[in-house]
């Protein structure tokens, strides 16, 4: 089942009240880190703000999996800035990238069973007016197409790392049904841990990061697609 594309202003949220922005609960988070990853492109990032609502939909993510996965902060275990991985499920981890970008994971996997997803990049959708203030009022397509860039876009910042996106004013929620693409990678930005295959994002959206990697890519439905909850590991 495929959706007409919303107005880029966001009037598709307000105006439509049929459709329900449902919370993720947090059994969604409890689960193996690449499944959790997939099944996050096409989610609603939604933020709270006092200047008003900003809502943008995922486009992009990466996987980050514990003790094994050299990319991860976990790998060598817990310490004071990756214990949080190794806590419950459907939890911000937030930290400060090169001591520049805020960067904003989400704890996956059973708790004390480390994990994280990445959202690396988000489609705008309500409050871009206060999403181009935040970042300088750059073009549309700009935005949000980085890590770094859509929690500046969205007024993430360091105070969130800790917060439960299961409820609150900032979550992750479900909305309409679409059909889309779904395209995997390698991970990008890293040095160590390269080769697996665990970016997934939205084939042919403009809002994706400039990534690099060869795609692999599935027809995925989301109106009816079930996750498989196998174990997969690399």
């Amino acid at each position: 089942m495929a959706i007409t594309v919303p107005p880029q202003d966001g009037s598709f949220l307000t105006n439509a009240p049929e459709v329900e922005l449902v919370r993720l609960a947090r059994d969604f988070f409890a689960r193996d880190t690449a499944l959790v990853a997939r099944d996050l492109l096409g989610v609603l990032l939604v933020h709270e703000t006092p200047a008003g609502r900003l809502t943008g939909r995922i486009v992009e993510t990466e996987a980050y999996y514990g003790p094994g996965d050299e990319a991860s902060h976990a790998a060598a275990g817990p310490t004071a800035r990756s214990g949080i991985m190794f806590g419950p499920p459907g939890i911000a981890y937030v930290y400060l990238n090169y001591g520049i970008h805020n960067l904003l994971n989400v704890v996956t996997e059973p708790e004390r069973s480390p994990g994280a997803v990445l959202i690396r990049a988000v489609e705008p959708l309500e409050g871009i007016g206060v999403m181009g203030a935040n970042r300088g009022n750059t073009f549309l397509v700009d935005l949000a197409n980085g890590p770094g860039k859509l929690t500046k876009a969205m007024g993430i910042t360091l105070k969130d790392n800790g917060r439960d996106l299961t409820d609150g004013s900032l979550t992750l929620r479900r909305g309409a049904p679409q059909s889309f693409t779904i395209a995997t990678s390698r991970r990008v930005g890293i040095s160590r841990g390269t080769e697996a295959e665990l970016r997934f994002f939205v084939e042919g959206s403009e809002f994706v990061s400039r990534g690099s990697g060869k795609a692999k890519s599935q027809q995925v439905n989301k109106s009816t697609y079930v996750p498989d909850y196998r174990r997969r590991r690399g």
